[in-house]
């Protein structure tokens, strides 16, 4: 896999939760902190709304407006800046593990209806609509939204997540040569059809959501502060960038510090200065991040044997890797292995209908 399809994998775990939403005014809703951990994006579809984090000034969005929250950061969306943000009820929707926002490959994503006027968020089955809701015109819709969160489990978060600012607001723009415009377009129209196939083309289109998001960032970075350190300066240095692709290509490769160089053209000393000052950490501490990180997903997610996983991530041995694992995780591989299928409950089970509430 290159990079940036590597760093998508230890973002989401299993099909991202989401829901297309029809906000009435006035409406102020509050998202707390992501728990259990992951990044959460909106889309804005129609109308208008604005973007509330502390410390920092209010972002108004209107349509074709995207934006990505890669720690999950509290935050608030409401239809106006005099409008108290609250608990709707439409974020718990966002967190379970079950119920509506778990759907199926194949499975409707929910269309809700939220309003400060209702008790309570309700799902919308049938056509969206447009216009008032209540008695007397009483709440006029003012925004609709795809708003969903990717659950990264007990991945281990890339170095490029941390490198992101706490909101990546990506402004609608006839000028944008990326894909993403067209990816919000589609997803907007899929939503909002009920055409035959929606159900499936949806899920994917979510999944295609978050590549598309990290793309055009590190595409139209440049002249932000900080572009040009950290991962996201990586993944924009050429050479960098050519040592990271052959890692993530073949993390099992004994690679060497001068076998990178030259993958990078250049010499021992320039590239170890390079790679070091952009990534953070030097480039056989980052092979072995990387494989390790590698392992942990290969542990949790499949029942790939710990032979074979050992052999993927570079290490001659069982034995060999037991060791290295250990000391990163401080359990090991098995060990590790029982307690994510432990920590992760079935949906419907107990476990998982407690983590709802």
């Amino acid at each position: 896999m290159d990079v940036l399809s590597d760093v998508v994998s230890t973002v989401r775990t299993g099909h991202p939760r989401s829901a297309r939403v029809e906000w009435y005014a006035p409406w102020g809703m509050r998202f707390t902190g992501s728990e259990p951990p992951g990044s959460g994006f909106h889309v804005i579809l129609q109308g208008s709304c604005r973007l509330f984090m502390d410390g920092r000034p209010s972002i108004p969005l209107g349509p074709g407006d995207v934006v990505f929250l890669p720690r999950g950061d509290e935050h608030s969306l409401a239809s106006g800046p005099d409008v108290s943000p609250s608990d709707l009820g439409c974020v718990d929707f966002l967190r379970r593990r079950d119920g509506l926002l778990s759907p199926e490959p194949g499975e409707p994503v929910p269309n809700l209806v939220c309003s400060e006027r209702l008790p309570q968020p309700f799902q919308r089955f049938g056509a969206a609509t447009s216009g008032a809701l209540g008695k007397e015109g009483a709440s006029e819709l003012s925004c609709v939204t795809v708003s969903g969160f990717y659950h990264s489990g007990g991945a281990r978060p890339h170095p490029l997540l941390a490198d992101l600012p706490s909101v990546v607001h990506l402004a609608a723009r006839p000028d944008r040569r990326s894909e993403l415009p067209l990816a919000v377009g589609l997803l907007g129209r899929e939503l909002g059809s009920q055409r035959p196939g929606a159900d499936t083309l949806v899920p994917h289109l979510l999944d295609m959501m978050l590549v598309y998001i990290l793309r055009t960032h590190l595409e139209e970075c440049t002249g932000e502060e900080g572009e040009g350190r950290g991962f996201t300066g990586a993944l924009r240095d050429p050479a960098v960038h050519a040592a990271l692709r052959a890692v993530h290509l073949d993390p099992a490769h004994p690679w060497t510090v001068e076998g990178l160089g030259e993958r990078a053209g250049l010499s021992r000393a320039a590239f170890s200065r390079r790679f070091g000052s952009l990534v953070g950490m030097p480039p056989l501490t980052y092979v072995t991040w990387w494989r390790l990180t590698l392992a942990a997903r290969l542990l949790r997610e499949t029942d790939t044997s710990i032979d074979t996983i050992a052999a993927r991530a570079g290490y001659a041995s069982r034995f060999a890797f037991a060791g290295a694992f250990k000391r990163e995780f401080g359990v090991p591989p098995a060990r590790y292995r029982e307690e994510e299928h432990e920590e992760a409950p079935s949906p419907g089970s107990p476990a998982a209908q407690a983590s709802a509430t």
